[in-house]
């Protein structure tokens, strides 16, 4: 039979199907409905591996090899080219973990001490941010060099000054004396995701304009840096510091500066900057050489669930205040100990890790709002903002013997009232100093000598106040307990026995 497939074939079908469907029970058309069809995959998935050869035609011209030079302080050193590959390799280990860690040298050896090396310093890589001869790359490829020298991949070299590097970030702007060089574009960290390719091109070993290729792993990956990273599966080595991770665009979204490695060398874990933090450094350190960051004056440390859902917070985000420091903005803005700062400037501290970043972004004497959580209510507190290089850490005065009798509490606790001279030096309002601890609050962690601020929302002070607090307590439920220890607070939950 033929097949039809003219104009008036397919009418004369689909008014037939018609005729039929009509003389069809109900149950039998329903029945006749094809299955829902499952979600196919997306496109990419079957388009096979991606071609990189345009990006590396494309980015390539503006990645650059940096060499340092650190004049030797005694005897000259051996340039052999053995001895350059050993100390770009213990150079790196010295960075990313030090000796016999985690970032041991293969086959376990240890790396010699820094004394018994003589300096002679380190091969990097790059990028031009401009046509006139602005570099970007990490600083340590240059910190403590006496002489930078970039070279292009048409192998012309220049001699770069060093604009201003910040150790913090470990960013570092260079400058070299040339003009309409191939420079990259600039893309949007915000729109990476995971699972996105990337690439890299730096000089892993020495060996120029070498291109590896990966995934982002992660993003905003805490390391315990200034900066949350994004992570990738890029082959990164010794040399590969300093250069550009690109996207499909053709755009730099990160410096390539850290790895995580038994060896020293790539083991699937790689770090970058984000291009945006870097540029911002960047941008401070070719207006005025140096970064200027703002600072309130507190150390701070994580706020764990258990404490989030005990004091009434909710979800364990913030950073919780462990010490205030004497005299500085968050002291004259009548932040405590054992409060939990939510918010800067609108924006959620998601991580504790967050707060330094968010008040370093704002200029030193400009004011920073901030939402606290204090005694279980959430409130706004505005802020001074000092320079982070101004600080001055607080005094800390003799202490003082306590001859105040102690009184028996009803958690495994035995306090005692602070005298004057103890509240001056801890520079806290109340408080009670633990004599002895059983039960309970010994299995929290609680310590002789710690001194008690707060239990639940409630501010302590005195020890008769503290056993009248303690009084009205659920004895079935947990409690948070803001204990001071040194220069430092935090809450332990305190549970029931059982």
């Amino acid at each position: 039979m033929p097949k039809l497939s003219t104009p008036h074939a397919l009418s004369a079908t689909l008014a037939l199907a018609t005729v039929l469907a009509a003389a069809l029970p109900l149950a039998s058309w329903a029945e006749a409905t094809p299955a829902p069809v499952p979600v196919q995959a997306p496109e990419t998935a079957i388009r096979g591996l991606p071609d990189f050869t345009g990006l590396v035609e494309t980015v390539g011209p503006a990645v650059v090899n940096i060499r340092t030079n650190i004049k030797p302080k005694a005897a000259g050193p051996d340039t052999s080219l053995q001895s350059q590959m050993q100390q770009l390799i213990e150079e790196y280990i010295r960075r990313h973990g030090g000796r016999g860690g985690r970032n041991a040298p293969p086959g376990g050896n240890e790396a010699p001490d820094d004394e018994d090396q003589p300096e002679q310093g380190y091969i990097g890589s790059g990028f031009l941010l401009s046509p006139d001869g602005y570099v970007m790359t990490n600083a340590h490829v240059v910190d403590g060099a006496d002489e930078v020298t970039v070279t292009l991949t048409d192998k012309r070299e220049f001699k770069a000054k060093i604009i201003g590097l910040d150790a913090r970030t470990d960013v570092a702007l260079l400058k070299i004396d040339a003009k309409a060089l191939p420079f990259v574009r600039i893309g949007d960290v915000n729109r990476m995701k995971v699972g996105e390719w990337v690439i890299a091109i730096g000089s892993p070993f020495g060996l120029e304009s070498t291109v590896t290729a990966g995934i982002i792993s992660a993003k905003q990956r805490e390391t315990g840096d200034y900066l949350q990273l994004l992570q990738t599966d890029v082959a990164i080595n010794p040399g590969n510091s300093g250069g550009p991770l690109i996207n499909m665009r053709g755009e730099v979204v990160g410096i390539n500066s850290q790895i995580l490695s038994p060896s020293g060398t790539s083991a699937g874990i790689s770090l970058a900057i984000p291009i945006d933090e870097a540029i911002r450094v960047s941008d401070q350190l070719r207006a005025t050489g140096h970064v200027t960051r703002g600072r309130i004056g507190v150390q701070i440390g994580p706020v764990s669930r258990q404490v989030a859902e005990t004091l009434g917070l909710g979800k364990p985000v913030g950073a919780l205040v462990e010490g205030v420091q004497t005299g500085l903005p968050a002291d004259r803005a009548g932040v405590e100990a054992g409060d939990i700062i939510t918010k800067v400037q609108g924006k959620t501290v998601e991580r504790f890790s967050d707060l330094p970043r968010l008040v370093g972004m704002v200029k030193p004497g400009d004011k920073v709002k901030l939402e606290v959580f204090h005694d279980g209510k959430l409130k706004d507190v505005t802020a001074d903002v000092v320079d982070f290089g101004s600080e001055t850490p607080p005094t800390v005065a003799e202490a003082v013997p306590d001859t105040l009798a102690s009184t028996k509490a009803t958690l495994g606790l035995k306090v005692a009232d602070l005298s004057e001279a103890e509240r001056t030096r801890l520079h806290v309002k109340g408080g009670v100093r633990v004599d002895t601890v059983e039960g309970a609050a010994a299995r929290a962690g609680v310590q002789e000598g710690d001194v008690i601020l707060q239990i639940g929302n409630v501010q302590v002070s005195s020890a008769k106040q503290f056993i009248a607090t303690v009084a009205k307590l659920d004895k079935t439920k947990a409690i948070a307990v803001l204990v001071r220890r040194g220069d430092s607070a935090n809450y332990l939950v305190i549970r029931p026995s059982k």
